[in-house]
């Protein structure tokens, strides 16, 4: 049974920070692909919304909805991160070629103030946070846990709802900018992952 796979890796991976140590050391995927979680796993590579998917599937064995949250740019270069409640508190598991787009402990009270603690880091020269959708997968009607086919569906489904707008001022855009330009990344926060 397909599901057995996630069963599995629940039982070595039960917490967020587990599972976010896991993702982490998946091989980033650079490819135009949207696998689905057991692909992901198969292949040992995920992009940010596979990642999600494979948190996500790993993480519903626990209880945890399959929640994700989709962060957009007014560079069209979106992020997705895998979103979860404990204690109260939102946190993320993420995968990017950034460490700043990575994962975050549980210590936000809201989804609108976990998405702000990547607003920083999101700046790079060319990105800047315009706005955030907190999204259950089901919701989406794709086969995310299983497919053997990319899941475009999902990513369709993301694009096609309505986003909340996230506007940060121009003085602390500018001051990313800045340090982003200067030290070439950003300055790692206590509640990465």
């Amino acid at each position: 049974m397909p599901s057995q796979i996630f069963k599995n890796l629940s039982r070595n991976y039960s917490t967020p920070k587990q599972v976010q140590g896991f993702i982490r050391q998946l091989k980033y995927n650079s490819k135009a692909t949207l696998s689905s979680a057991k692909r992901a796993r198969q292949l040992k590579t995920a992009h940010c919304m596979e990642a999600a998917f494979l948190a996500a599937a790993i993480l519903e064995q626990r209880k945890w909805p399959p929640l994700i949250v989709s962060i957009e740019s007014w560079d069209d270069l979106d992020h997705v991160v895998f979103a979860f409640k404990q204690k109260g508190l939102w946190g993320a598991i993420g995968r990017s070629r950034d460490d700043g787009l990575q994962g975050r402990q549980p210590v936000f009270r809201s989804i609108r103030d976990l998405v702000f603690s990547y607003m920083d880091p999101y700046v790079d020269g060319s990105g800047r946070i315009t706005g955030y959708l907190l999204s259950h997968l089901d919701d989406s009607k794709a086969d995310w846990r299983f497919s053997e086919r990319n899941v475009w569906k999902a990513e369709r489904c993301l694009n096609d709802t309505t986003h909340h707008q996230l506007v940060s001022s121009e003085a602390r855009y500018q001051k990313a900018l800045r340090r982003f330009k200067t030290h070439g990344s950003h300055l790692k926060q206590s509640y990465w992952w």
